[in-house]
């Protein structure tokens, strides 16, 4: 397998080679430079497992089946005229362990709702197809949002798609820095484990030339979001965190912020869970620069990048780098914006699996200090 030095193969393999997951010896060798990887003999036999995906991000999936040394199932997953979703299988699942990956996310292909409908009757499908077990892997998993009630009688939209994924039959579910971690309940009884890309994060900072802990402090853009900015700052051995407080001056008028905390002199590093359209993002930026802050970037899990966030990302002077992960496909956005920077997640879904197939404890995955 090769191609050119700028093509999107080549851009996958040069991140699946920094990432902080990636361990030659247990996944395939890949080589960036010269575009081309080795798919080696696992050390010990694996139980079947079989790896399907719908268009909520197939590229990120292809990248977790060769560092698998396997294949993504030959499922067809279209839509008919009318917009219905079809699912057809041309290769038996029966008695295997099938991981669906899929981030229910809006792309080229498919829109948010659409790639919500694939992964309910992929799993259904798996399911009926007498699949051994059915483990959903959902990167991003769509109206995280809504996770509590806004308003009397509201719906806690979070509550019901958890309810849906259940209900279709599957036996394990698999995350990626959910929005708050009340979210993991509306799970019943099923098990689900929450990665995050702390340690990816982390590692991506650590290697700045600019990053000296004694000058580094980590921003949290809200209270919720302080425990994620400890973590991160605790594997940077970072000793300040941050808070944006913000208050908004009405229903949907513009917030104010300030900050709990001193930023005056050092470098900020934002950590977020998501990125939408980014108008959150630009004013905490603005407003640690107007603090004194030498420089700002953002390490925000999931890009959805929404218009205008395009725009107000590149006009903002006062964003140094945005770092998001793949759980959402990026190639158009990488394009659109020059100082967006992705780190690929795929090293460690395909982790996870391995742990998972080998009955293996995924807690030391998502915990403990950074490798030296």
């Amino acid at each position: 397998m090769s191609d050119s030095p700028t093509s999107p193969l080549h851009d996958q393999l040069a991140r699946i080679e920094k990432a902080y997951y990636y361990e030659p010896g247990k996944m395939a060798e890949v080589h960036a430079q010269g575009g081309t990887v080795k798919a080696s003999r696992p050390e010990k036999p694996t139980e079947p497992l079989c790896l399907v995906s719908g268009n909520g991000n197939r590229p990120l999936a292809e990248a977790v089946a060769l560092l698998l040394r396997s294949h993504i199932h030959h499922t067809e997953v279209t839509q008919y005229a009318n917009g219905e979703v079809n699912v057809r299988i041309n290769e038996p699942v029966l008695g295997k362990d099938v991981f669906i990956i899929q981030s229910t996310t809006g792309n080229r292909v498919v829109d948010v709702n659409t790639a919500l409908m694939e992964l309910l009757i992929l799993i259904r499908k798996m399911r009926l197809s007498n699949a051994k077990s059915v483990s959903v892997i959902v990167p991003y998993f769509a109206y995280a949002r809504q996770d509590r009630r806004t308003e009397l009688r509201g719906p806690i939209s979070a509550s019901a798609v958890a309810k849906m994924i259940v209900k279709m039959g599957a036996d394990r579910v698999t995350t990626l820095d959910l929005h708050s971690n009340q979210i993991q309940g509306f799970f019943e009884n099923i098990p689900l484990d929450n990665m995050t890309m702390s340690h990816e994060f982390a590692q991506h900072i650590r290697s700045c030339a600019w990053f000296k802990p004694e000058e580094t402090v980590v921003v949290s853009p809200d209270a919720g979001g302080v425990e994620r900015a400890r973590i991160v700052a605790d594997m940077l051995g970072v000793g300040g965190i941050v808070t944006i407080v913000k208050r908004r001056i009405a229903a949907g008028k513009v917030e104010t912020m300030q900050t709990v905390g001193e930023v005056k002199g050092l470098s900020c590093i934002i950590v977020d869970d998501m990125i939408d359209t980014g108008g959150t993002l630009v004013k905490a930026c603005e407003l640690l620069k107007d603090l004194g802050a030498v420089r700002v970037c953002a390490c925000c899990t999931h890009g959805i990048l929404t218009d205008p966030c395009t725009e107000r990302i590149n006009k903002c002077t006062a964003l140094e780098e945005l770092v998001v992960s793949d759980s959402i496909p990026q190639e158009q956005n990488q394009r659109n914006i020059s100082k967006l920077k992705v780190l690929t997640i795929a090293p460690l879904i395909a982790a996870v699996i391995d742990k998972y197939t080998h009955f293996e404890s995924v807690s030391s995955l998502f915990s403990g200090p950074l490798k030296k």
